[in-house]
């Protein structure tokens, strides 16, 4: 990560290496947070950031399930992610949003703290890779069980759910895979460590559906969209482990991954183990429509 100039800081710009929180901060010791990962793309017409109102209200949403008060409304938080990408000169690169408790209370009640808003902005190339977008990466199904609804709330980006992401991909790493496929606790597929999973068969593009575990990804949603206008069968059920083993392709999608195509699974080659027709379709539409080349979505873009 290169530091850039400024980071947006409960409504105050502040330099980068004075963007400091107490050690005693609750969101700290409990991971008593939520926040958000958003891209903007470079353009014809400038900067571009991919629907970051949206993004906004999940993080809104997000704060709401997890009983966190916040003080910004979406028009605020969506202004102050246009400053804080046009304060540091960035055309294109990453967003990161997150609300957390800070000090005044220690102890599983935070009722007390302080709560922090903050908007940082970097740039930010490939999560998966330059090789993994272009070739594929390797996956492996993770020991570890999605977290589900019955023990947290699998669709809100909580900051301590996450510790449950991060177990899974150390573990593919150690492992000397690329990434992690998580099951849920039924045993079926929720997604990877920080992705939505899509598999092709006989033509049709599968994805497991929210009540699965996974996150309601605003990228997932995004490729569902332009691939239902260009004509696929998409559709959203449970998904078994050997679904993914008899799969003709398969790929992730996320605010960092983008589109990535998975070219094999536990040792196994997804289809021809190379990236397939619809997996390079569905990056050519995600990718079009983020960086304007394609004007499907416009209203999906907002320009700083």
């Amino acid at each position: 990560m290169e530091p850039t100039e400024l980071i947006w800081m409960d409504g105050t710009l502040v330099p980068w290496d004075e963007a400091n929180v107490h050690v005693l901060s609750h969101g700290l010791h409990y991971g008593t947070g939520a926040f958000e990962g958003i891209r903007a793309y470079e353009t014809e017409r400038g900067g571009a950031i991919f629907r970051l109102t949206d993004h906004m209200r999940r993080l809104v949403r997000s704060c709401k399930a997890l009983g966190i008060p916040l003080e910004w409304s979406v028009d605020d938080l969506v202004k102050a992610g246009k400053e804080i990408l046009a304060v540091n000169r960035l055309t294109s690169g990453y967003i990161r949003p997150i609300v957390f408790y800070g000090t005044g209370s220690m102890g599983l009640n935070p009722a007390g703290a302080n709560i922090h808003t903050i908007i940082a902005s970097w740039e930010w190339g490939a999560y998966l890779g330059e090789e993994g977008l272009r070739d594929g990466i390797r996956i492996a199904t993770s020991s570890w069980r999605r977290i589900d609804a019955g023990s947290m709330m699998p669709n809100a980006k909580g900051t301590g759910a996450y510790v449950n992401s991060v177990m899974a991909k150390q573990e593919a790493l150690r492992g000397g895979y690329d990434e992690a496929l998580m099951l849920n606790s039924q045993g079926f597929i929720a997604e990877g460590s920080g992705e939505n999973l899509f598999l092709i068969r006989d033509g049709v593009v599968s994805t497991p559906p929210i009540t699965a575990g996974v996150l309601d990804g605003i990228t997932r949603s995004s490729v569902m969209t332009l691939l239902r206008e260009d004509g696929f069968d998409v559709r959203e059920h449970a998904l078994a482990r050997t679904d993914i083993y008899y799969a003709d392709e398969a790929f992730f999608t996320g605010t960092a991954a983008e589109v990535t195509p998975i070219r094999e699974v536990d040792d196994r080659p997804v289809g021809e183990g190379k990236p397939g027709p619809v997996t390079r379709r569905a990056q050519e539409l995600f990718m079009g429509t983020a960086t304007g080349r394609l004007d499907s979505h416009p209203e999906w873009l907002e320009y700083v």
